[in-house]
């Protein structure tokens, strides 16, 4: 399998059940994956079961990925956000929110930005978040990475609701913009 490949092409190859196409996915995003993975569960056994999951999935549900509708590595990073939301559920685990911004060892496992430039967008989001007002990085790490609702964000934090979605949305609006300025570069 050539390196040189799309994610396209190996995808279109995965769908039509090539599993050299495949490993050669796994490859590219494995440690992306399993980085996210990490930082939403907080126990390596558990991220290890849920990248497996992810993968399987893109095994089996590869006819799903729509190119034109984005990149893979968002595709698959919402996939894995997802199954390990639905973990974290499962288990019943709840980290505290007290360890809400301790897991700097986590975003470690993401490659480091000699990587490549794909590699260099997603390690840049860790320095992306880490630029945002404490107030704005304690929701971003409380909704996308503990999984919590702004409800449930709001009792934690004893912050209002409407002061919980206008820092949300705040965020999420400059986490956008830093993104797409790291693309038009």
């Amino acid at each position: 399998m050539p390196i040189q490949a799309s994610d396209t092409e190996l995808v279109q190859k995965v769908v039509n059940s090539d599993e050299g196409a495949f490993l050669a996915l796994y490859d590219r995003f494995a440690s992306r994956v399993y980085g996210l993975t990490l930082r939403i569960l907080g126990d390596s056994m558990l991220a290890e079961e849920v990248t497996q999951d992810t993968f399987l999935k893109l095994w089996s549900r590869a006819r799903q990925f729509l190119p034109g509708h984005g990149e893979l590595a968002a595709w698959l990073l919402t996939i894995a956000h997802r199954t390990a939301l639905d973990r974290l559920r499962l288990e019943k685990r709840r980290l505290p929110a007290s360890n809400a911004l301790s897991s700097e060892e986590e975003w470690m496992t993401i490659p480091d930005e000699a990587s490549t430039n794909a590699d260099a967008r997603w390690r840049s989001l860790y320095f992306a978040v880490q630029a945002l007002p404490m107030e704005q990085r304690q929701v971003v790490d409380l909704a996308y990475y503990k999984g919590l609702s702004q409800s449930e964000i709001s009792a934690v934090l004893g912050w209002p609701l409407g002061t919980v979605k206008t820092r949300l949305r705040t965020a999420m609006q400059a986490l956008r913009r830093q993104w797409l300025d790291e693309t038009v570069k």
